[in-house]
């Protein structure tokens, strides 16, 4: 699938019969066509582990095609960033901005400036270039990068995005060798690796002077609701151990993360918590009308020395609140009370706000319920996705400006106006995943206050990007903070021809304040090859990617346009990129063949998945809330997350070995693959279920149950723990696991991950999708 070589002349094509009805059918009734011959995914993916499973993915060649991000697989970086930070739609661009325009393929990068990297691969390293900062282009302010071409003995070097001839400052001076090459080439990162980082200078931090190191502020909702449901104990409880787990830096002792406390309901209670303190002490802000903190000197604070005052405070927030009755809160005032703080202090940071309720007591940002059914369908359903201006656009931008961010919101009503993680929360069913998702945001490695450039080669730029970003002009991504889970979607537009010699170049550089408050540039460089052949372009796609972008541009064209629309220019651009193939690729066959290109040949699967998403398909059966939760987490993901979302594994363990250590192998996501005697797991990254046949033997079901899914002592039971645990553990959140039996009413919700079938709430199975598409092809050829 991903290899740079192509299958037979007739690459991915079908034998006859797709059901199209005699109208569009020429010669004789075909035959119902077979569901085990139409592409698989789970067999791609198969393929791709099968040959290039386990191997070193070296990264110096220009436009080569990476693994799936599915395979596994070793990075060894030589002058490309690794595929674990930058993906793209497709390998080869093509060189005109007309073959783009025919072929109908979105040349775009997926980008994770901050993705995990395994610990068998080497971290980044650090460059310092003292007190000059970073050696860059004078015109276009490109960074160093091995794309610089030295010349004149090594006094001037040839900028590899716009040309610009530049001298060398006299400090970075070094000789060429016979080849043209400085001689420390291999020496310095910057000139032979595709990702590195340079330590910035005082210039490129806020008013000139370093940052100080950030702050968490725990934000604690005290109303009725969140004290009876045991959440505020259980926030407490878990905090006296998280704290002290923050992120620092590497090889030290402590985290430099100072950390402070709210609670609230209808008004603000700041905590005093300074070490000196032999109790904490509480001030209340009751005016939510014109927010301010109360206190500086004590609210802010270092762990480690305030211990016990911090302890002390977390044993009596429950019992403060335990009789309370107040059922109304507020919460814009909540977020601009943390801005404020955060502003006070001089530094950015994380508000960690425990909120569980509508917010309906009078203060700014009150909210009503909008979840209006009636517009589903209409013209006016993309109002429900709109979020109200005012106040908390207002917030929004106030946060990425003070570098803060994060919100947990637990509720079972959520308006689309507020964008958190949510579900509706009952500590025994939700406490695990809820404590889980919370250590693992608190611990996890971060850059605060970030801004994200992304230059290009002469011909072609950046144009638009997708993600949970801020867009203050049209260069500057600004990120509050990124983690490891974040990603930005970049599209590229042509703007001249691109050099099938010189290929395109892309740089991304990310600035952003380390957790020890250290200003940093992250810099990943990739190279793609250039090509008049269309034949290049296709051969070198990556549906995964291409998936990732279409998702993130339809669920933003969904504000604008009827949900309608947005489905037909989908469907409409997935036959004009195969017709295009079709035509200009492929070598002549009968019409009744459905033709696709290798790199593609699952593609309209993702995209019929796509297409059913809670978000797209538009029932009234389910909630907006539903809807746009699932639109705003889809928006910030990279391609590994969209590819499991869209494509979930459903993997049999009754017929599993339990000796061995590897997860068994998934089957194709379809009602047809289940076996009454059989028992599958099915995860998309978001939820994890067991299904249980009819006809499951007893004895396994005994090895595994006792209502819930215990631990118990032996193989069978151990191995599913083991394989869950090992699916968690490659997953960015926390997921519950739902039991389902056959025939039970639950069946209904692991149903509508069966993305092969027909969708619960409307949409085609892949068969019909199949054929649909194969009738636009045609259609568009004739």
């Amino acid at each position: 699938m991903a290899g740079p070589q192509m299958a037979g002349p007739q690459s991915g094509a079908f034998q006859g019969g797709f059901p199209g009805g005699p109208a569009q059918m020429a010669g004789p009734p075909q035959k119902k066509l077979d569901p085990d011959s139409i592409p698989s995914t789970t067999q791609v993916i198969e393929d791709d582990q099968a040959k290039r499973g386990g191997q070193v993915y070296v990264t110096n060649i220009r436009g080569q095609v990476p693994p799936l991000v599915t395979t596994d697989f070793t990075v060894q970086d030589q002058g490309n960033a690794s595929p674990r930070f930058m993906r793209c739609t497709t390998y080869s661009f093509p060189s005109t901005a007309d073959l783009a325009k025919q072929c109908k393929v979105p040349l775009a990068a997926i980008i994770k400036p901050f993705a995990t990297v395994p610990k068998n691969e080497t971290p980044l390293y650090i460059v310092n270039h003292g007190e000059t900062g970073p050696i860059r282009c004078n015109r276009c302010k490109a960074y160093m990068c091995p794309y610089m071409q030295f010349m004149d003995g090594g006094r001037r070097y040839q900028c590899g995005f716009c040309s610009c001839v530049n001298e060398v400052p006299v400090q970075y001076f070094q000789h060429l060798d016979h080849m043209g090459r400085r001689m420390d080439l291999y020496e310095r990162p910057e000139l032979s690796l595709g990702s590195y980082e340079f330590i910035a200078t005082l210039d490129y931090c806020k008013n000139n002077k370093p940052p100080n190191p950030p702050a968490y502020i725990f934000m604690i909702d005290v109303s009725y609701n969140n004290i009876k449901s045991g959440l505020v104990k259980l926030i407490c409880e878990e905090l006296k151990t998280l704290l002290d787990r923050l992120p620092k830096e590497e090889g030290a002792e402590t985290s430099p993360i100072k950390v402070g406390f709210v609670t609230y309901n209808k008004i603000l209670h700041f905590y005093n918590v300074k070490s000196a303190l032999a109790q904490p002490q509480m001030m209340v802000v009751s005016d939510v009308a014109e927010m301010f903190v109360p206190l500086l000197d004590g609210f802010l604070v270092n762990f480690q020395e305030s211990r016990a005052v911090v302890n002390n405070l977390l044993d009596q927030i429950p019992d403060m609140f335990a009789d309370t009755n107040e059922s109304e809160t507020v919460f814009a005032p909540v977020i601009q009370a943390g801005v404020e703080a955060l502003k006070a202090a001089e530094c950015s940071g994380k508000l960690f706000i425990f909120h569980s309720s509508i917010p309906t007591a009078e203060a700014p940002g009150k909210l009503k319920n909008r979840d209006d059914r009636k517009l589903v369908g209409t013209e006016k359903e993309k109002t429900l996705f709109q979020p109200l201006r005012g106040v908390y656009e207002q917030l929004t931008k106030d946060c990425v400006a003070q570098g803060c961010y994060e919100l947990f919101c637990i509720t079972a009503l959520l308006w689309t106006d507020l964008k958190p993680l949510f579900f509706s929360f009952e500590v025994e069913v939700n406490g695990q995943q809820f404590v889980s998702d919370l250590r693992r945001d608190v611990e996890k490695s971060i850059g605060f206050d970030a801004i994200m450039r992304v230059r290009t080669g002469t011909g072609f730029r950046a144009t638009d990007f997708f993600g949970a970003v801020y867009m203050n002009n049209t260069t500057d991504v600004e990120m509050a903070a990124v983690d490891c889970d974040k990603a930005v979607t970049v599209e590229f537009k042509h703007d001249d021809t691109l050099s099938e010699e010189s290929g395109a170049v892309m740089q991304c550089a990310l600035l952003y304040t380390t957790i020890g408050g250290q200003r940093r540039l992250r810099i990943h460089n990739l190279s793609l090859n250039c090509s008049s052949q269309l034949s290049e372009l296709y051969k070198s796609c990556e549906t995964d990617a291409l998936i990732n972008f279409f998702a993130k541009s339809a669920y933003r064209a969904m504000l604008n346009q009827p949900l309608k629309t947005v489905r037909e220019i989908l469907v409409n651009q997935t036959a004009h990129m195969l017709a295009c193939y079709r035509k200009h690729c492929a070598s002549p066959s009968a019409a009744s063949q459905l033709i696709l290109p290798d790199a593609m040949k699952v593609f309209p699967v993702y995209m019929n998945s796509l297409l059913k998403t809670p978000t797209l398909v538009g029932s009234t059966e389910l909630s907006t809330d539903d809807r746009a939760f699932h639109r705003l987490l889809v928006n910030a993901m990279g391609v590994e997350e969209t590819q499991v979302l869209l494509y979930p594994r459903l993997i049999p363990l009754h017929t599993m070995d339990v000796s061995s250590d590897a997860i068994p192998a998934p089957v194709r996501c379809s009602e047809e693959r289940l076996s009454e005697s059989g028992i599958f797991l099915l995860e998309n990254g978001l939820s994890m279920f067991l299904w249980l046949g009819q006809a499951c033997p007893p004895d396994l079901i005994q090895n595994l149950f006792n209502m819930s899914l215990p631990v118990l002592d032996n193989a069978h039971s151990r191995k599913i723990h083991s394989i869950i645990s090992s699916i968690s553990q490659q997953r960015a959140t926390s997921m519950k696991l739902l039991i389902v039996k056959q025939k039970d009413r639950s069946e209904m919700l692991f149903r509508q991950h069966l993305v092969e079938d027909k969708g619960l709430h409307g949409g085609a199975s892949y068969m019909d999708f199949l054929c649909y598409v194969h009738r636009e092809i045609r259609q568009l050829l004739t």
